[in-house]
């Protein structure tokens, strides 16, 4: 019916994305090197990740000058991944979209290959 068939794509769209607790992220960052990375600690990780996006991997925000900040890290489609939106210099080498959905592992490739840039985190 087309009712079940509505409710199997909201599903499987809300599954594409995730919020995570504090104490998932924590773990999960732990385990991919990043307390310490680029001499931040774990608890700057977190705070970042938190101010940025709440801790949701579909967070979007669009800009006044169209370009958009994607995923947990708010990461920018202007210089680190690209969108349909406007060209980037895509210096992760991904696609925007990518950074929605709940497996974090190229947001975080992308967010330590920011902080090895002279700006570090002030790239946010």
């Amino acid at each position: 019916s087309p009712l079940l068939l509505l409710l199997l794509a909201l599903l499987t769209a809300v599954t594409k994305a995730k919020v995570f607790s504090r104490c998932e992220l924590a773990h999960l960052f732990q385990e991919e090197g990043l307390d310490g990375y680029g001499g931040y600690s774990l608890a700057n990780w977190l705070c970042m990740a938190f101010y940025e996006s709440t801790f949701n991997t579909a967070a979007e925000s669009i800009k006044a000058d169209g370009s958009a900040d994607y995923g947990i890290f708010q990461i920018s489609s202007q210089q680190w991944c690209t969108d349909d939106r406007n060209p980037s210099d895509n210096r992760c080498g991904m696609a925007c979209r990518d950074l929605l959905s709940s497996n974090t592992a190229d947001d975080i490739i992308c967010a330590k290959r920011i902080v090895r840039n002279p700006q570090v985190m002030d790239a946010w």
